[in-house]
């Protein structure tokens, strides 16, 4: 599981990255700005954001990326006791919150459960014979176990995680590839191609013009 951190607090964001890296990947951002281009070049299955940084807040840092399409789970971290937070956190997008102080298990508890909820690092139920292991980048299918790339494997689970949502093929491209790094249309289009050999043509939809549907 691959966590963005937001936490401007030193001590306490050392603590807490220390704990999180002992099971999971996490990448630790003190501000805001540094925090949107962390999210805007790579992939993340959460984020965790403390509401009160430098630069915009947490709350508009998350609505900015819900702005670009960007569905990842979050939980916010907030000082706060004004209700108001907790509304406007949700209005915002957010999964979860959990207010400071915090026991670290806590913590661990809420990512547990939106991982869960979400399916992350789990099997996921393509169809009543097929299953897909994101984090193994396997597919079962009947009796057949087919290996993914590391690249369709993200593409896979970006679908399912936009599940019912056409995706263009310049949101896969910002979404999960570094800007340096991006590929071509064609190189995409290969991608799908071999997904839809491994699934069956019926779960990525291929619309016309705008992009990609996982059904």
């Amino acid at each position: 599981m691959k966590i963005l951190f937001l936490e401007d607090d030193p001590v306490i964001g050392s603590i807490v990255d220390d704990f999180l890296s002992e099971s999971y990947t996490v990448e630790h951002s003190f501000d805001s700005k540094s925090a949107l281009e962390t999210a805007e070049n790579n992939s993340f299955d959460l984020y965790i954001f403390d509401i009160n940084v430098p630069g915009i807040s947490g709350l508009e840092l998350l609505k900015t990326l819900r702005d670009f399409n960007d569905s990842t789970p979050a939980i916010f971290i907030t000082a706060y006791q004004d209700i108001g937070y907790l509304s406007e956190g949700f209005k915002a997008g957010a999964n979860d919150f959990i207010r400071k102080p915090f026991e670290l298990e806590e913590l661990q508890a809420r990512i547990e459960n939106v991982k869960r909820q979400y399916n992350i690092d789990e099997e996921i139920s393509i169809s009543q014979d097929c299953l897909f292991n994101p984090l193994t980048h396997k597919v079962k299918r009947g009796e057949k176990l087919e290996s993914l790339s590391a690249k369709e494997s993200s593409v896979l689970h970006y679908l399912i995680k936009n599940k019912n949502r056409v995706i263009s093929t310049d949101e896969l491209l910002q979404q999960l590839w570094d800007f340096d790094e991006m590929p071509s249309d064609d190189t995409i289009r290969t991608y799908i191609k071999s997904l839809r050999n491994i699934l069956g043509k019926e779960h990525i939809i291929n619309i016309r013009g705008e992009g990609y549907k996982f059904e």
